[in-house]
């Protein structure tokens, strides 16, 4: 009995610690199931001729923005989450009216957000339909910079 009321209390020490030690604030996004997805749906099967199997639809994420007290609300949208090889992916669809700025920081001032919402996220497809092609976007955090060699 003094070795169970040991191990017990051991056990809830650190379950304890770990909570106390945990980041505040640490969040992060589960997507449901999303929106039904219609049969003929042209960015899921052209996603299907690639390959990818979508398995949900559109995502609407409700944020609410605090700005110096006053609050605001906004949303993120996931449109759709398809998995190759079993590497999971959130898709984007390019829109003429928010063109995408294709730099590095361009790329992450506009994407990252889902790789840390969504950690198990192997990267973004974005689908570009005037174009009939799918980018791939995948984001890893270096520990240490590069140093370029002379």
């Amino acid at each position: 009995m003094v070795v169970s009321a040991l191990l017990i209390g051991y056990w809830a020490y650190r379950a304890f610690y770990n909570w106390l030690h945990e980041p505040k604030g640490l969040k992060r996004l589960v997507l449901g199931r999303g929106e039904i997805l219609a049969p003929d749906d042209p960015h899921v099967l052209f996603l299907e001729s690639h390959g990818y199997e979508v398995i949900s639809g559109k995502h609407r994420v409700p944020l609410v923005v605090d700005l110096d007290g006053k609050e605001m609300s906004s949303r993120l949208y996931v449109d759709y989450v398809a998995v190759r090889n079993g590497d999971m992916y959130a898709v984007k669809l390019m829109r003429e009216r928010q063109p995408l700025d294709w730099t590095g920081s361009g790329l992450r001032d506009r994407l990252l957000v889902f790789h840390l919402l969504l950690p198990e996220l192997e990267g973004i497809l974005l689908i570009d339909t005037e174009d009939n092609k799918i980018r791939t976007v995948k984001f890893e955090l270096n520990e240490e910079p590069k140093m370029k060699e002379a």
